[in-house]
């Protein structure tokens, strides 16, 4: 159900699903691309995109589905899906920048920049062990949820200023000691957006626009509700439960939590962040004025193991650990490097292997969350079967 899109065109973006042929040696796209979509028709996924890339180049690109249902629109190149926590790369990223600019180091203690953190209570020692790098690395002690109290519709989505973060501070506590174990935080997240805002003097999201995505050609990417001359274009999303569709708010505003899960962006331009995460000796020196590609490699160190849960499955073999603000999924020989995302309805997925620069990148706009319809479970499934059919084909 995919149509061409019409507002760019990339050389490596054709209309065509299997975009070249391949040697008799390299992975079954088709057989690949029947297994993804019987999976999305089998648990109840209205609308997907999938983009592999072998090589530094795309060898395959569907898009599935709808991405609305009254009009029904089919979901192509155009489709802004919402990414979610995979935003909390483009922060990672943005916090490496001012430490090569020489404006922080990964060490220093949040409280430098953050002084309305003293409030927080932290009964293994002052707030000042607490680190920056801890952030990046979901280790620094604090809760998940930005938000734990939301308990009626008529409250926002998420905070939506900075004074609400500091009012819940005093009602905070370190759950364990900073640094020991990984415990996954959207709150302390928000805490490098603030540090992003207080360093360069921009906004987050204009701070981002203006250092990465301008600089990648990624024109149709923004935070939270969509420009006007796009909102035609961003997808709608549902949840699935006990066999009943329902639809999410649609164009909705993550607030405070934009450095950890504002992010909407069509495939086209998360393809173009993906080549740059990959590498290309063609643009390096273009890819190097964002980002030093060794200092993106220092954030793809694992720092603590991730002990397996709903989120974090790993089948016999295989491992999970985080680094600074990515994950690296680790299955016999191969070591991935990726993040997901999940919020409203949306879910979404990139894995990449620097060594052979191939990769894949997802997005759903269903949750289907039923123990035989479950959006999370086909998702690690796909990235399963990617390992065998594809990563490690010659």
């Amino acid at each position: 159900m995919r149509k061409p899109g019409h507002w760019f065109l990339l050389p490596i973006l054709l209309s065509a699903v299997v975009i070249a042929a391949q040697p008799a040696t390299s992975p079954d796209l088709a057989a690949i691309r029947s297994f993804y979509e019987s999976g999305l028709q089998r648990n109840g996924i209205l609308g997907s995109s999938l983009v592999l890339i072998r090589n530094g180049k795309v060898v395959l690109h569907d898009d599935y589905g709808v991405q609305s249902q009254s009009p029904a629109v089919p979901v192509d190149d155009n489709t802004t899906y919402h990414w979610a926590s995979c935003t909390k790369t483009f922060t990672g990223v943005a916090i490496m920048q001012l430490r090569d600019r020489g404006l922080l180091s990964l060490d220093d203690p949040l409280i430098k920049y953050l002084p309305e953190l003293s409030a927080v209570h932290d009964r293994y020692g002052p707030l000042s062990k607490i680190t920056i790098r801890q952030m990046m690395s979901h280790s620094g002690g604090f809760r998940d949820p930005t938000w734990p109290w939301h308990d009626a519709d008529w409250q926002p989505f998420e905070p939506t200023q900075w004074s609400q973060i500091v009012a819940m501070l005093p009602y905070t506590d370190i759950l364990f000691e900073p640094g020991s174990r990984f415990s996954y935080s959207n709150l302390g997240v928000v805490f490098l957006g603030e540090i992003i805002e207080r360093l360069s003097g921009d906004p987050y999201e204009v701070y981002v626009d203006k250092n990465i995505l301008m600089p990648l050609g990624m024109t149709r990417t923004y935070f939270d509700r969509s420009p006007y001359y796009l909102l035609r274009y961003r997808s709608h999303s549902w949840d699935l439960t006990g066999g009943k569709l329902t639809e999410d708010p649609f164009d909705f505003n993550t607030g405070i939590t934009r450095s950890n899960g504002g992010l909407n962006a069509p495939l086209p331009d998360m393809l173009r962040y993906i080549h740059f995460l990959l590498g290309d000796p063609a643009k390096q020196a273009e890819y190097d004025a964002i980002l030093k590609r060794s200092s993106l490699e220092e954030m793809w160190k694992p720092i603590l193991p991730v002990v397996p849960n709903e989120d974090f499955v790993s089948r016999s073999g295989a491992h999970d650990e985080v680094a600074a603000s990515f994950f690296v999924h680790t299955d016999g020989k191969l070591k991935l490097i990726g993040h997901a995302g999940w919020q409203n309805g949306f879910r979404s997925h990139f894995y990449l292997d620097p060594a052979t620069r191939n990769a894949y990148v997802v997005a759903y706009n269903t949750d289907a969350q039923d123990k035989t319809q479950n959006t999370r479970a086909f998702d690690f499934e796909l990235r399963d079967y990617l390992i065998d059919h594809y990563f490690t084909k010659d």
